[in-house]
């Protein structure tokens, strides 16, 4: 039996490989994969945000509770400041007037052992700069030895000034003996040599060391300070 082939030459049938090299694809699978890799690190970095923000407001809310916690103990330790300036400032008050209060006492002091046989004083002002010294001498000696005393300390600045010297006549003897022809009335001032001296002393008068308070049993003729 004779065939006749109507349909020409037989065509070959090319066989395609199987895994073929298309750019639009590769190009599109290469778009998705970076966009799948962005969208994963944008949902990791914003997961790590919520957890930051999470941590940071769970300190936030520790830290409110820890102050509110220590705020009691902060009051007290600003009220203990309070009283530790308070008693610091007392204190140096303190201080202030006793450094202001040994003046008077060292001066007074230092007149009492400075009046010799024969005086006897009978005021004593103080003020912020200077004293004065009245009273009685029966000799210039006295007068002139007592004020040599006076200026034997560092508590007044030389030269102590003898401001009058006035013989007056005796009115009657003391202690029961003769009477004395004649005193010497007397005025001595004296400047201090302290920074910080009180503000004003009482004056004091009489006669004999007893009224002072700081005598040490003197005979007739001497007194170690004023009344």
């Amino acid at each position: 039996m004779i065939r006749v082939n109507l349909l020409g030459v037989e065509r070959q049938k090319i066989k395609k490989p199987l895994l073929a090299f298309d750019p639009a694809k590769s190009l599109t699978l290469i778009c998705s994969l970076i966009l799948v890799v962005a969208a994963a690190g944008m949902g990791w970095w914003f997961w790590s945000l919520r957890q930051e923000s999470v941590r940071v407001d769970e300190e936030i809310v520790a830290a409110r509770q820890e102050s509110a916690r220590l705020q009691p103990l902060l009051d007290e330790v600003k009220g203990f400041e309070a009283q530790r300036t308070m008693l610091e400032q007392r204190v140096a008050l303190i201080e202030q007037l006793r450094s202001g209060q040994s003046v008077p006492v060292q001066l007074l002091d230092h007149v009492s052992k400075s009046v010799p046989d024969m005086l006897w004083l009978t005021e004593m002002t103080q003020d912020a700069t200077q004293i004065t010294i009245e009273g009685r001498s029966t000799t210039l000696i006295a007068l002139s030895d007592f004020v040599g005393n006076l200026g034997s300390t560092d508590l007044l600045r030389k030269p102590i000034e003898i401001v009058q010297s006035q013989v007056q006549a005796a009115t009657g003897g003391r202690g029961g003996g003769a009477a004395t022809p004649e005193l010497v009335a007397f005025t001595v001032r004296a400047q201090l040599n302290t920074p910080a001296a009180p503000a004003a002393a009482a004056p004091a008068r009489g006669r004999g060391a007893r009224g002072a308070g700081t005598a040490d049993g003197a005979g007739p003729g001497r007194a170690a300070g004023a009344n």
